[in-house]
């Protein structure tokens, strides 16, 4: 990973852990924001909350979704709320449960906000650059949710 990328992410984690003291939304803007325009291959990002079995879209950055309220277990989303964790698409056509926002997306990460067991929403990402998302994404993805989850156990 090169040091400007490395940078990227930690100010990313700089700027959620800045910023606990403002309204949950405002922080979720303003993460989502940072992620767009900071991760080029970064088409999409959604921040959605979970409100009782369904994940409600909070904010986003990029090409809109008509998606804006998917049911727990539906799709890629709904996926990673059921188990708990991390799903990476490397190739969005060849799974049967995506549920196309647009026809340019070819991959996708959706990366829950959790703590313990406790699900309170997830970052989704689409890029259209097939199997875009590394394990480093993977990984500062989590620690972008896991300081996110924080905040909400603190509201």
């Amino acid at each position: 990973m090169n040091s400007d990328r490395h940078a990227r992410q930690d100010a990313t984690i700089a700027l959620i852990n800045a910023n606990y003291q403002l309204p949950i939304t405002e922080l979720l803007d303003r993460v989502t924001a940072a992620l767009h325009e900071n991760f080029s291959h970064y088409t999409g990002v959604y921040i959605y909350l979970l409100e009782g079995e369904t994940l409600v879209l909070n904010t986003f950055r990029g090409r809109p979704t008509e998606h804006t309220r998917i049911p727990i277990g539906a799709g890629i989303c709904g996926r990673a709320a059921r188990i708990k964790q991390t799903v990476t698409v490397d190739d969005v056509t060849r799974d049967a449960e995506y549920i196309a926002c647009s026809l340019e997306t070819r991959s996708e990460i959706v990366v829950p906000i959790m703590r313990g067991d406790r699900v309170f929403g997830e970052i989704d990402i689409d890029s259209d650059v097939p199997a875009a998302f590394r394990a480093d994404d993977q990984k500062f993805l989590e620690r972008v949710a896991d300081a996110l989850a924080h905040q909400f156990a603190l509201n």
